[in-house]
């Protein structure tokens, strides 16, 4: 059987009371390695009003936060493994929402695990961002029917970033345009953040999905 990191929906943090989100299509936000639930849910209020928005918590613990999956001292196999374990508990907490359509938006490894949820399950998504994201190495199971199907991503990074290894932007760079329908923004002098233009740029992209 296939390892699976459960998801703690206690900690889910959501836009709109549960009686409130009926027949609307929802946005989940994925946060990065050491951070937590309420990073990016302070987007919320300048997100698009169409969708409800869960911002969800990674299943394992990572310094004053929490992780998708191991990032020190672990093969890319064991990564790899990681992030599919974490997708699969994402998979199957949204077994229980009553979204109407699902899109993602994660930053630096909830970036990565926004692009690998679409590697296990392309055709429950409308479409992924990723923020100073990247393609977690190795195979998937559904590579080849995301493939087929490319659904929209648009993939963010800055000129300055320093923490994700340069190859895998590049292995991101390659992969990407084969398995979606890429819209890429590069931002100059950009650390390992998120700014206004690039926010800009997301709420643009965001707000053609759902027009």
């Amino acid at each position: 059987m296939s390892a699976v990191q459960l998801i703690d929906e206690s900690a889910v943090l959501w836009s709109a009371p549960q009686s409130e989100r009926a027949d609307r299509p929802l946005l989940v936000l994925l946060h990065g390695y050491g951070s937590h639930e309420g990073d990016l849910f302070g987007l919320a209020p300048h997100l698009p009003l169409d969708p409800v928005i869960a911002a969800v918590r990674a299943p394992l613990r990572a310094g004053p936060g929490y992780s998708w999956y191991p990032l020190e001292n672990v093969s890319h196999e064991e990564r790899a493994a990681g992030a599919d374990a974490a997708a699969r508990g994402l998979l199957q907490w949204l077994d229980g929402t009553s979204a109407t359509s699902v899109g993602l938006l994660g930053f630096s490894q909830g970036g990565a695990m926004s692009i690998q949820l679409l590697r296990h399950a392309p055709e429950r998504f409308a479409f992924a961002v990723s923020l100073a994201g990247f393609v977690v190495p190795g195979q998937a199971p559904a590579d080849d029917r995301l493939a087929q199907l490319a659904p929209p991503v648009f993939w963010g990074r800055g000129t300055h970033d320093e923490v994700i290894p340069s190859s895998f932007v590049e292995a991101t760079q390659r992969w990407l345009p084969h398995h979606s329908t890429l819209t890429t923004r590069i931002y100059e002098g950009l650390g390992h953040s998120v700014s206004e233009p690039e926010l800009a740029d997301v709420l643009a992209f965001l707000r053609a999905r759902y027009a």
